[in-house]
């Protein structure tokens, strides 16, 4: 059987502020997140179109060419966020992101097992910045209270880009023969020409703070830092950089019990975005077949993840939307595990897989929300994304080599486990916050905000945490 993952590609969207302020430009990246996963996953499309035949590959080298990427992507993932706001990330994620798509590029040239894997770790290396530091990025424009909309726009492009990879590939396979390129070169060929197109782009767009955003005049500019100060996103501290400030970034109580779930969230997610085609086809159905048929699923998950993002940042419900994510995901895995009847299982993909992307955008800005100052947030994003990738190892052999088609009964009884400690961890942070948010208010009430400590970041009296 065939293991085709879905891929993701969107176009940017603009993105303007219930003041009237637009921040089109930094919004503009939301385009690239969904170019890393489609780049990242697109391995899939090309082994259908012949990649392994051509490089004489076995299953398992084919499932260890998928996990080398995720080793110099977490190595990545940290160094990349903490230099960020030093070497500009209008500079920075531009690079990375031509560089990538240079790299994708050259997959479709290799001509052994060795290349592709080689292309595959620059592929991580290069790669490993970008998606939390866009998280990061975002946050220098918004308040916390109105991130996770933002966040949910480039989240919700792997999924509406998951329903219409598998026909992007499907048109460039037919390239096949075409200037001696096979088809699953041009795969690469053209994608990471995209990709390296939109990263050339970029260096005219980002902004690297509302500072230098020249479609801002003063006044915006004042309103925009006004009000991440009066949210408690930016402060005096966000200026200096301590490994000590790394360290709470890492060890504080609510980052720690949001990257367990980060992780979880990895494998569901992954385990999802590689082998959905594949499920459907088990059902019976031929491969192009189940390459069309994996499109509703994934726009279900579009429009869920952004009318949840929008409800999320209206009333600050990060857990909860990731209990309901956490929800849906075990209805989903228990309906297909619990029937034999193919209709019943494939409705259950309109369970699972929305149920997975929505919870993606509601983790990340509850752990972007939770951490102040900047090298902490900084780090706490990092390690959210280090623990998401560090379950798409486990996601990449579980279904791929760890569990048997059609069913896959095994690696779906672990994928309803894990999404049963979604919500588990998810409620137990929310009780955790709340009563963090209860000893703040009783401090407050015994002295002034000019009487405390200065630097505190997130742990200060007048900082209150997301639930």
């Amino acid at each position: 059987m065939e293991k085709v993952p879905s891929r993701t590609s969107t176009d940017p969207e603009k993105n303007v502020d219930s003041s009237g302020v637009s921040v089109s430009s930094a919004d503009q990246t939301v385009n690239n997140p969904a170019l890393e996963a489609k780049d990242r996953t697109n391995i899939g499309n090309a082994k259908v179109a012949g990649l392994t035949k051509d490089l004489k590959m076995t299953p398992k080298q084919y499932s260890i060419a998928l996990t080398v990427t995720y080793v110099p992507y977490i190595a990545a993932e940290l160094p990349s966020n903490l230099l960020l706001k030093k070497i500009g990330p209008n500079l920075m994620l531009p690079t990375m992101i031509t560089l990538w798509g240079i790299v994708t590029a050259c997959q479709g040239t290799v001509k052994s097992y060795g290349g592709l894997l080689a292309c595959r770790f620059f592929l991580g290396l290069l790669e490993g910045g970008v998606f939390p530091g866009l998280v990061l990025y975002l946050s220098f424009f918004y308040p916390r209270m109105r991130l996770q909309t933002r966040i949910a726009a480039f989240f919700s492009a792997a999924s509406i880009s998951g329903a219409f990879g598998g026909i992007l590939a499907y048109g460039i396979i037919h390239l096949n023969g075409k200037a001696g390129h096979t088809g699953w070169q041009w795969i690469f060929i053209i994608e990471g020409a995209i990709t390296s197109f939109i990263g050339l782009v970029s260096y005219g767009f980002m902004p690297a703070s509302p500072d230098h955003a020249r479609f801002l005049n003063a006044e915006e500019k004042a309103y925009v830092k006004a009000k991440l100060e009066e949210d408690g996103a930016i402060n005096d501290a966000d200026s200096h950089f301590s490994w000590g400030e790394v360290i709470k970034g890492f060890t504080s109580i609510h980052v720690l019990l949001v990257g367990v779930n980060f992780f979880f969230s990895g494998v569901v997610l992954y385990s999802l975005a590689y082998f959905v085609p594949p499920l459907i086809q088990s059902l019976g159905y031929t491969a192009a077949r189940a390459q069309l048929m994996s499109v509703p699923p994934f726009s279900v998950a579009f429009v869920l993840t952004m009318i949840s993002a929008y409800i999320s940042d209206r009333y600050q419900s990060r857990g909860w939307i990731t209990v309901f994510c956490a929800v849906l995901c075990v209805a989903g895995f228990g309906t297909w595990l619990g029937s034999t009847d193919h209709h019943v299982q494939y409705g259950s993909l309109f369970l699972s897989v929305p149920g997975v992307y929505l919870g993606a955008p509601a983790l990340s800005t509850w752990n972007a929300n939770n951490s102040a100052p900047h090298t902490r947030r900084a780090a706490a994003i990092a390690f959210g994304f280090i623990m998401t990738n560090a379950g798409g190892i486990l996601a990449t052999w579980l279904l791929g080599s760890l569990s048997a088609p059609p069913r896959y009964i095994k690696a779906t009884q672990i994928l309803l486990a894990f999404s049963v400690l979604i919500g588990a961890f998810a409620i137990f942070n929310i009780i955790y916050l709340s009563h963090q948010n209860k000893l703040k208010a009783e401090k407050r009430k015994t002295m002034s905000k000019s009487e405390e400590e200065p630097g505190l970041g997130d742990k200060s009296a007048w900082f209150v945490y997301s639930l």
